[in-house]
């Protein structure tokens, strides 16, 4: 056999498998919050999915994202980061992890360059190395995350402790906010699905659906700008979405495709408080958030929308096994 000549079902040196082989299967990105998993999300899918934020546990769900190659397709998971939890939705989020982690076969550890490993990553690890422990877990891949904020040096001896972390199947190094390897992970990636079918269509980008995409784009621009324990108890609900006379009442609904299209959308604070913030002063905020919202779900449905946003208090819903269920958890 020449080197120029191939054996079935390996790579050509572009990553890309020959023979015919085709992967598809589930990918978890895990790790601490704020590692940078939704804008990596984001990057691989090619549009926004996921929302982002400097806030910590900006995620709650587990988010889907779908990448369809020509050899493969690549079913995102992009989970709330996993933290010691101090609420019910706290515990909530990390079980979603945990049960996460189970269904996957592939799990991508988020680590990124510009902080040192800590307990919360040894947490992380330790969940991982016993679930590999006496039975087929899935496949292991390191993620080291935002090296376009670090020099070489620091890189390079970030990599040799993450190496130590653990028994990883892959080490990549990538940064999502410049487009850096993401290519080359997604090859990585994809040796390591097991061989099967394409599992949703070409076009597919998401399995969120519409009503949850806008809540999360509006809680999105909630979270910008506050502080403290405020980020953690902002929850959306979109009451509706319908489309009205634009000459009539704004309450008559018309034929799809014929009217000025409505979000009408509940933000839920924990104390009056926090109300009075997400407000603003005489409206101000509210405002602000509104429109930052309305630009990025006009982008996401293809048209202008009126946004019609209120604000209500749902008292310790983060700890209310009733009001969480009502709120989505």
């Amino acid at each position: 056999m020449s080197d120029e000549q191939q054996v079935p079902g390996t790579t050509d040196g572009t990553g890309a498998e020959s023979g015919g082989v085709h992967r598809a299967g589930f990918v978890a990105l895990v790790g601490r919050p704020n590692v940078g998993k939704s804008t990596l999300t984001n990057a691989l899918v090619g549009e926004k999915v996921a929302i982002t934020s400097t806030k910590p546990q900006t995620t709650r769900r587990a988010i889907r994202g779908i990448v369809t190659r020509e050899d493969s397709q690549i079913i995102l998971v992009d989970t709330p980061g996993v933290h010691r939890p101090r609420t019910l939705l706290g515990e909530r989020l990390n079980d979603l992890v945990r049960e996460t982690l189970g269904e996957v076969d592939v799990v991508g550890f988020c680590l990124p360059a510009d902080q040192k490993i800590g307990p919360g990553d040894r947490f992380i690890a330790e969940d991982l190395v016993e679930m590999r422990t006496g039975r087929r877990g899935p496949r292991v891949v390191a993620i080291v995350t935002k090296i376009d904020l670090v020099g070489r040096d620091v890189l390079a001896e970030h990599l040799m402790n993450v190496d130590q972390l653990m028994d990883f199947d892959e080490i990549v190094p990538i940064s999502a906010v410049k487009g850096e390897q993401i290519d080359v992970l997604m090859d990585v990636v994809t040796r390591q699905l097991p061989e099967g079918p394409q599992l949703y269509p070409d076009d597919q980008l998401t399995e969120e659906t519409r009503d949850d995409r806008i809540s999360e784009l509006i809680r999105e621009a909630a979270l910008e700008g506050v502080r403290d324990e405020l980020p953690h108890s902002i929850a959306v609900v979109v009451e509706e979405v319908v489309e009205v006379d634009p000459d009539g009442d704004a309450f008559t609904p018309v034929e799809p495709g014929t009217g000025r299209l409505v979000v009408r959308a509940t933000l839920f604070a924990e104390r009056d408080s926090q109300k009075g913030i997400i407000i603003g002063r005489g409206g101000s905020r509210l405002k602000e958030v509104g429109s930052r919202a309305r630009s990025e779900i006009n982008a996401l449905l293809g048209r202008k929308v009126h946004l019609d946003l209120r604000v209500k208090v749902a008292k310790e819903w983060q700890r209310d096994p009733k009001q969480l269920g009502r709120l989505g958890f």
